[in-house]
């Protein structure tokens, strides 16, 4: 079964990038599109009662917006087929639904700059934690033109390579639907044993070091990807430093930065792990989270 790209859609103006970027996608990829908008009655005191009155009212206010939303999307990609579910129930709930049956998910999330970037609500925390499909998020104000040639599909890789797979399957399927580059990233640390030691690190230096030995993880991750996508094309990076610092320091270049996700379950619900929180806090591109 071909799975379609879901944008959640909400109203807001992230919400609207989003789905226009979904849509661009969709577009790429041959795909369908899928929109979606979960939503509950308000109480009377509610502004939403106020302006649009009772249950059946809020009801035909709720797909009139949506509708408006999607009718500059068909307008746009009018060969796109596109689809929409307005769903009344908790976002969570309806977004992890919609998730699993996508190729993957597109939300919005509010941001401002690149020091403070995205600022993820809980629906969006929750979502990106437990989704079993892709999660992107755009920020308002994203454009085609951030999709420009030359600007590259950032990817992190980590540990061995069923490790980090899935997403740089991801990476490079979406490198292929839009004829970019995939830089993929390694980042490395020094083992506690030789952080303080200079005469260890001469040694280790001359036995030939520890990053000759990242960079061979690093093409063995990558070399079936590379086999798979042919056509397309790859820089490998490996830089010492923490992940996050390491894929921030080339999102400058990217259009689009793609993170692997675990999950990690608390007395609160499921979070995600620092590398994936620090690209949604702090880089100004979408980011791509992939379980």
């Amino acid at each position: 079964m071909t799975r379609p790209i879901t944008a959640g859609v909400d109203g807001s103006q992230e919400s609207l990038a989003a789905l226009s970027w979904a849509a661009r996608e969709a577009e790429r990829r041959g795909l369908a599109l899928r929109v979606v908008h979960a939503w509950r009655p308000q109480p009377q005191e509610a502004p939403e009662a106020r302006i649009a009155g009772d249950a059946d009212g809020q009801a035909e206010w709720v797909r009139a917006a949506v509708n408006e939303a999607v009718g500059t999307v068909t307008e746009r990609h009018p060969d796109l087929d596109v689809s929409t579910d307005i769903v009344e129930g908790p976002a969570v709930d309806t977004l992890l639904a919609a998730a699993a049956d996508a190729e993957l998910l597109v939300l919005g999330s509010r941001g401002h700059g690149r020091i403070v970037g995205f600022l993820l609500g809980s629906v969006g925390q929750q979502v990106i934690a437990e989704a079993a499909r892709p999660v992107v998020l755009v920020r308002a104000g994203d454009a085609p033109s951030a999709e420009a040639a030359g600007r590259e599909i950032v990817v992190g890789q980590q540990g061995d390579p069923e490790d980090s797979a899935d997403a740089l399957r991801f990476a490079f399927e979406t490198a292929a639907a839009r004829g970019a580059t995939v830089r993929v990233v390694r980042a490395w640390t020094l083992p506690p044993v030789f952080a303080y030691s200079p005469g260890s690190l001469k040694l280790l230096d001359e036995a030939g070091g520890l990053e000759p030995y990242e960079r061979k993880s690093l093409d063995a991750a990558v070399r079936p990807w590379r086999d798979r996508f042919p056509d397309v094309p790859v820089e490998e990076h490996v830089e010492m430093g923490s992940a996050s610092q390491v894929l921030l320091s080339v999102a400058g270049t990217a259009q689009l930065m793609v993170v692997g996700r675990r999950a990690h379950r608390t007395a609160v619900g499921a979070r995600i792990g620092s590398v994936a929180h620090g690209m949604l806090h702090h880089a100004d591109c979408p980011v791509a989270v992939v379980p």
